[in-house]
């Protein structure tokens, strides 16, 4: 089976590899790694691309497991993030269709990582009308063990050529700051709305 990380409002790569998929498992027994998508995304906004960063807390140090992430909300990180979305999204066509839903997900009294993010994977799934069955890992999987093995594709730290030719859609900054591919499944919905679907299959190619 198809083998994920968990990603906070993941990359448009991310959902389109996942779109042709019929059953996928996102992996949460691995040893946590840091600075990945796992926490954070990258929004589009008119200075340029803008990371937003889910403040997490490790319980048992550099051993915690992705499962066991919790999330800290000292530095009212959701408040941060909402109002980075609005001023970069409220000129975007289904801003308003979407908007509540997403700040509802934002604001959630999630305790841990994986509930914030599988919350967002299942709302984009089901906006995306995308027929795919997510599971999680009950043990790690071994890269041998993997039949596609996606955990480390989708990374801050590895993106690759293949991802820049993407297909263009609309942007709202596009005329200022030019296409940016890649980014936040949610620029994608607040810009193409129930399009968004046939995006990630034509992405896939």
């Amino acid at each position: 089976m198809p083998l994920f990380s968990t990603a906070y409002f993941p990359c448009t790569a991310y959902m389109a590899e996942l779109a042709t998929r019929t059953s996928v498992q996102i992996e949460v027994c691995e040893t946590y790694p840091k600075q990945t998508y796992r926490n954070r995304t990258v929004i589009a906004t008119a200075n340029g691309l803008l990371p937003l960063t889910v403040n997490v807390t490790k319980p048992n140090g550099g051993h915690t497991i992705t499962k066991d992430i919790t999330i800290c909300r000292k530095e009212n990180w959701p408040t941060q993030h909402w109002r980075a979305i609005e001023a970069a999204y409220n000129a975007s066509p289904y801003f308003l269709y979407y908007s509540d839903d997403v700040r509802k997900i934002i604001f959630g009294n999630h305790k841990f990582l994986i509930d914030l993010n599988m919350d967002i994977l299942s709302y984009l799934i089901g906006k995306l009308r995308l027929a795919t069955d997510v599971e999680l890992t009950t043990d790690f999987v071994r890269p041998e063990q993997a039949t596609d093995d996606f955990r480390n594709v989708f990374s801050p730290k590895a993106q690759t050529k293949a991802f820049e030719k993407m297909p263009i859609y609309p942007q709202v900054f596009e005329e200022k700051n030019g296409f940016f591919p890649n980014i936040s499944a949610l620029d994608l919905l607040f810009n193409m709305g129930p399009e968004s679907g046939q995006y990630l299959h034509l992405a896939k190619g």
